[in-house]
């Protein structure tokens, strides 16, 4: 599903549609081959993907079944979406601490249960030793990692990026790095993901202050 987006003009729409137009260096992790964005984009209507869009767009549209089989209809929808000389990076984004307490998965009871088979299969991988329930608690959070582990499982170099934006004022977000690192630590706890997991090496954080965007 291809999502038109408006021009953004607050929060972390405004600033991943900035950072992708303007200044893309703020994005790049110092690990990772140069980022080349494929979304969000000015001359794409600042589109983004989800479900066999997003494959499509990172070139990868051949596991489009497959995807079917794993998640059902309407999965992440990714801010923004990047191609680098090894495989895709998928990026979440947020402007303020709130927006990470995502509410719990609103599916229906039929891809509740898909969803449910998903989360089970993940975390017995990653070494998850509770029966953490990760379709309440954090569960923006926990289907991005899903999805980075689905691809990785696929034979796909994919990378996830967070991009947790400093100082934006107008939604009193975080001024320092630490308070973003706090908060996904303590998600990471709540969800029972061990510190050492086969997902650990490919994930990734960058927090760019907005107000070097806003210049």
């Amino acid at each position: 599903m291809r999502v038109i987006q408006p021009k953004g003009i607050k929060g972390s729409l405004k600033w991943i549609q900035d950072a992708v137009r303007r200044s893309p260096n703020l994005l790049q992790p110092q690990e990772l081959p140069t980022i080349d964005w494929v979304s969000p984009l000015e001359e794409d209507d600042y589109a983004e993907y989800r479900d066999g869009a997003f494959l499509d767009r990172l070139r990868i549209g051949h596991l489009t079944a497959s995807l079917k089989d794993f998640w059902p209809q309407r999965g992440p929808q990714w801010d923004a979406l990047g191609l680098t000389s090894n495989g895709p990076v998928l990026v979440e984004a947020k402007a303020h601490v709130r927006e990470f307490f995502s509410p719990p998965s609103q599916a229906g009871l039929r891809s509740l249960e898909q969803i449910e088979r998903a989360f089970e299969i993940v975390r017995a991988d990653l070494g998850v030793r509770q029966a953490m329930n990760w379709t309440e608690l954090y569960y923006q959070y926990a289907n991005r990692l899903a999805f980075l582990w689905w691809l990785r499982e696929h034979g796909i170099d994919a990378k996830l990026l967070f991009v947790s934006f400093l100082n934006d004022a107008d939604m009193a977000g975080p001024k320092y790095a630490e308070t973003w690192e706090a908060a996904f630590a303590a998600a990471n706890y709540a969800l029972g993901l061990p510190e050492k997991n086969k997902l650990r090496r490919h994930i990734f954080h960058a927090t760019p202050d907005v107000r070097e965007l806003a210049t």
